[in-house]
């Protein structure tokens, strides 16, 4: 099952402002540089950042195209927290997500969220250039910058900081605003705050290095990145966008090789998961460039056996999006036969089944899967879906009753829970589950005014009434928490 991403002008130009964030790279472990990051008290405590990171998080998932596809969820979060799991000072849960944009870009938001463009999967030629970006975001996250900027900037110049926030929410809502509010904030301050994101970069390239080589990733995969980011500033007239927000001194790239050959030699096996995650990319949300997928297809036909693998699972995708499923499935079966527990496979198996209304199949296949993988979370989304278009509305809904409750923060689940609830004529469930959808996009009131339907329509004192109102209390209360954010 995949979900498309929802598409807006919307540029995120947040990254600049909020983060020094780059693929910026790092020292070895006996660097002297100290660790500076962790401070920043003053300003935030963790809850606060951690909180005003969901307030963004809701924001850009009212506007920015992310993508909910659950396959490639779980891939970008399963990396992201092995990475974090070696790094230092973690004091917050980690969140990664995928925004639909061919370029080359990434920001890491306080509270442990990390956001990652679409485009790093076509530029990255392997998963330690991938990781080493992500790395360097955690990193900032770890030391605090975001914190320690606003710190700076309340320091030096207290108003331009509270208009500088202001603006870059105003942008979230309305770019072409946004980005004229910001032009005047910054024009006295902008300077500063470049000279005090630099120090921030090169404390995030050194711990960053380190965290990458600690999960067992080849430290060269930083140096190694900033090189094709650099070819992509030679050879076009258009720089690549991390470039605009993150500038990359010309000593920059040769000091990261220094740093990176100062580690061990260390060889990395090809990740079969990074292959098919960047192939998912590829011919789900690049469907506008056809010829560039088929060139990459061609590629890796006569690349290694990890690579002819996902070829064929790609063209099997691109078959399936054709609607060609009698021919899809020839070439994924035996795929799976190899590998009957691969979930990227069972994931494009089912879509096969459902597309050819064997709903019958795609169940017993889900469910033969769980009794393997138990819990998993892709498997249960799918095995949703197909209950779902199966017509079984109430294992659908008990099903989905369980995984909302486990993932309350994934809109996959409320917007099939809701769908679920619509087929059984459950308007109650179907207003609740929609007013969590809006909720999670920031739009407290739409969600409050959703759950205030579905109390209306309950039975008077009943335990349904009891928790629709009890739930309103609670997002009256996020509501107004976080209105001191859009001043």
């Amino acid at each position: 099952m995949r979900k498309t991403s929802r598409k807006s002008l919307i540029t995120l130009f947040i990254s600049l402002l909020l983060s020094g964030n780059s693929p910026v790279f790092s020292a070895p472990a006996e660097d002297s540089l100290p660790d500076i990051g962790t401070t920043a008290g003053a300003t935030l405590s963790i809850n606060q950042e951690m909180a005003i990171g969901d307030f963004y998080i809701r924001s850009i998932r009212g506007q920015a195209p992310l993508i909910y596809d659950p396959l490639l969820t779980q891939y970008i979060n399963q990396l992201g927290q092995r990475l974090a799991n070696h790094a230092d000072a973690v004091k917050t849960p980690f969140h990664f997500y995928l925004l639909d944009n061919p370029n080359i870009n990434a920001l890491a938001l306080f509270g442990g969220n990390v956001v990652l463009y679409s485009g790093l999967f076509r530029y990255s030629n392997n998963e330690s250039e991938l990781a080493s970006i992500m790395a360097h975001e955690i990193s900032h996250i770890t030391q605090r910058h975001l914190a320690r900027s606003m710190e700076e900037q309340k320091r030096t110049s207290p108003l331009a900081w509270a208009g500088t926030l202001g603006s870059i929410l105003l942008m979230i809502a309305n770019p072409q605003a946004g980005m004229a509010a910001l032009s005047g904030t910054l024009a006295g301050v902008q300077q500063g705050m470049i000279s005090f994101t630099q120090s921030n970069e090169q404390e995030a390239d050194r711990i960053g290095m380190q965290t990458l080589s600690r999960t067992g990733f080849d430290p060269h995969g930083m140096p190694d990145f900033m090189q094709i980011l650099v070819d992509q500033s030679r050879y076009s007239s258009r720089l690549p966008e991390m470039l605009y927000t993150h500038p990359l001194p010309a000593s920059r790239l040769a000091d990261a090789r220094n740093r990176a050959n100062q580690y061990p030699a260390k060889a990395v096996p090809e990740s079969q998961d990074f292959l098919l995650a960047r192939i998912r990319i590829l011919t789900l949300y690049s469907t506008d460039q056809r010829p560039y997928i088929d060139q990459w297809l061609k590629k890796y036909r006569q690349g290694t056996d990890k690579e002819q693998l996902a070829a064929a699972y790609g063209q099997a995708i691109l078959l399936s999006e054709d609607k060609k499923y009698a021919e899809a499935r020839v070439i994924l079966s035996p795929l799976l036969d190899k590998q009957p527990d691969n979930i990227w496979f069972i994931d494009t198996m089912t879509d096969i089944d459902i597309g050819q209304k064997q709903y019958a199949n795609a169940i017993n296949r889900l469910q033969d899967a769980l009794k393997k993988q138990k819990n998993h979370r892709v498997l249960q989304i799918n095995l949703a879906n197909a209950y779902l278009m199966d017509k079984k509305y109430f294992l659908a809904s008990q099903l989905l009753f369980r995984y909302t409750f486990n993932y309350p923060d994934d809109l996959n689940g409320w917007i099939l829970l809701r769908k679920t609830a619509g087929e059984q004529g459950k308007n109650n469930d179907e207003l609740a589950a929609y007013a969590e959808v809006m909720a999670l996009q920031g739009n407290f009131s739409a969600a409050i005014e959703q759950l205030s339907k579905a109390s209306a329509l309950a039975k008077l004192g009943s335990y349904e009434q009891e928790r629709y109102d009890a739930r309103i209390d609670q997002l009256r209360q996020q509501q107004q928490s976080y209105e001191r954010y859009k001043k």
